[in-house]
């Protein structure tokens, strides 16, 4: 029985011309010599098609993130870490965008979540003129470029609302580039600017707001370099609404006493799979590319996070957590049993892991096994001191694999003399320096409910960015910044405030 289908659409042209076509080569020649062409290149270079019918906002957004060279903090497959549309998934579920596609603030959403400074703006919130001065300086840059959610149907197009970035720009036409997410239905194609405004001026059905434009950048700090929330597991939601709106409550709800009282009503009733939802990043690499030698790049990361770990254990927040974790967390919700992890531990855990290394896919090792695993140190250049080094052997009956990671450690670790590394054991980041982050990164006011003042002030005095050094400063807010983005993606707020989150 024979089942429909469609191979490609026709281009309606006009109003569209057809960027491969003799005149569209003509635009781009004419407008790679006004200047206006300069962020195509590294657009083009990870140009990619949408995976799924709906996902256009997901293709465009991973597409932008790529061309701007943003670290996503997380493997994609392997030891990669690269934007991928299955990893765009902190503010709407991948199912529910599968089936109806995304809102305009919700990509919004998911641009800030991945690390992102982004500027957006309804078109009932700007005006053609404003929307043209963007698209002009983006396209004479490569570092900054135009998302725009638009409806088909202006262009004589089948279908409604899409995503799409902008390529380029034609002063003299004043036309502008779109490159289409969905390849497989219209190729990149020029449209006159005027009517693209017109087509973003139109209201999306599901949200009942109005589409428009977005500008994707980097940040002018650097992204979160040790610590990172992730929203891979479900229970995400949960946990934020957990940590900004319960926790300020139970606290101004009970008579708290001293800061072990504090710690153990946040503690004592964390939902579970609590540790998924923040993490520390990994430096993962295959043996072989890097052998018993560290590139400049991995020193210099490695450098900072050890500097960042060691900035976290010198706070005294981090003192008051260590010893209730050690000495008063009770309950199986609690994170105490969880601190003692060991390097031996990682490296199990990074043996099963590097088999995905083979598979290409770093979510499964199923018919691979662990052969080997090892903790070892390697010399460092210059004045950097040893660094500890977990690897796994991984095969699949037919080939073997091994696979290094890099492990941040603090001085005490990294200063030890000895020719073992037992001493080094849970000096890597644990439980108790990922909770002192994110105790640093909750929102001021989770505390003003304490009801003691002199214990209300010696919270704040524990949880104070001023006292913090510079690097540990910028960390803490990219997590605080992440945290509320996830908490107006929880409440919906993210399709009427579209700005980014204050910190």
């Amino acid at each position: 029985m024979a089942m429909p289908s469609i191979y490609r659409r026709v281009l309606p042209s006009p109003p569209a011309i057809d960027f491969a076509s003799s005149e569209g080569k003509q635009l781009f020649m004419e407008a790679t010599q006004g200047g206006t062409m300069e962020g195509f290149f590294k657009l083009i270079s990870y140009f990619q098609t949408q995976s799924e019918p709906a996902y256009c906002g997901l293709a465009t957004l991973a597409m932008v993130l790529n061309a701007l060279s943003i670290d996503p903090g997380r493997k994609w497959k392997g030891p990669w870490r690269w934007f991928d549309e299955s990893m765009l998934d902190c503010c709407e579920p991948l199912e529910k965008v599968k089936a109806k596609g995304i809102s305009f603030g919700k990509v919004v959403c998911l641009a800030h979540c991945a690390g992102a400074k982004v500027e957006a703006f309804r078109t009932n919130q700007t005006s053609i003129d404003e929307f043209r001065k963007h698209v002009i300086a983006c396209s004479t840059s490569d570092d900054r470029h135009v998302i725009s959610s638009y409806n088909r149907a202006t262009f004589k197009q089948t279908g409604t609302g899409h995503f799409s970035p902008i390529g380029g720009y034609h002063a003299g036409k004043d036309m502008a580039l779109i490159l289409d997410v969905a390849r497989f239905k219209y190729p990149p194609h020029w449209v006159p600017l005027k009517l693209l405004w017109e087509a973003m001026d139109t209201v999306d059905d599901t949200s009942g707001f109005r589409r428009g434009f977005m500008l994707i950048s980097r940040l002018q700090r650097p992204p979160a370099l040790l610590y990172t929330l992730s929203c891979k597991h479900e229970s995400w939601a949960n946990i934020a609404k957990y940590l900004m709106e319960d926790v300020p409550v139970l606290l101004s709800s009970k008579n708290v006493k001293d800061v072990k009282d504090v710690l153990s009503i946040v503690f004592n009733s964390l939902p579970s799979k609590f540790l998924e939802f923040i993490k520390w990043v990994a430096e993962v690499r295959r043996t072989e590319e890097g052998g018993q030698s560290l590139s400049p790049e991995e020193q210099e990361r490695l450098s900072i996070k050890g500097e960042i770990l060691k900035q976290v254990q010198g706070t005294h927040l981090y003192k008051h957590v260590t010893d209730f974790l050690f000495t008063c967390c009770q309950g199986p919700q609690c994170l105490g049993q969880e601190t003692e992890a060991s390097l031996t531990d990682i490296a199990a855990s990074v043996c099963c892991q590097g088999a995905g290394v083979l598979k290409g896919n770093s979510e499964s090792s199923n018919g691979f096994c662990c052969g080997e695993t090892l903790v070892h140190k390697i010399k460092s250049n210059g004045d950097m001191a040893p660094v500890t080094v977990v690897s796994g052997t991984v095969t699949n009956g037919l080939v073997e694999q091994k696979v290094d990671m890099l492990v941040p450690s603090s001085p005490k670790c990294l200063n030890s003399s000895g020719p073992e590394l037992t001493d080094c054991i849970g000096m890597h980041p644990a439980s108790n320096d990922v909770l002192t982050a994110l105790l640093l990164a909750l929102p001021p006011q989770t505390w003003s409910g304490i009801k003691d003042e002199t214990l209300l002030q010696e919270i704040n005095t524990l949880v104070s960015m001023d006292s913090l050094p510079t690097l540990l400063q910028e960390e803490i807010m990219h997590l605080r910044g992440q945290l509320n983005v996830l908490k107006r993606c929880k409440d919906d707020e993210v399709e009427e405030d579209l700005y980014a989150p204050s910190f």
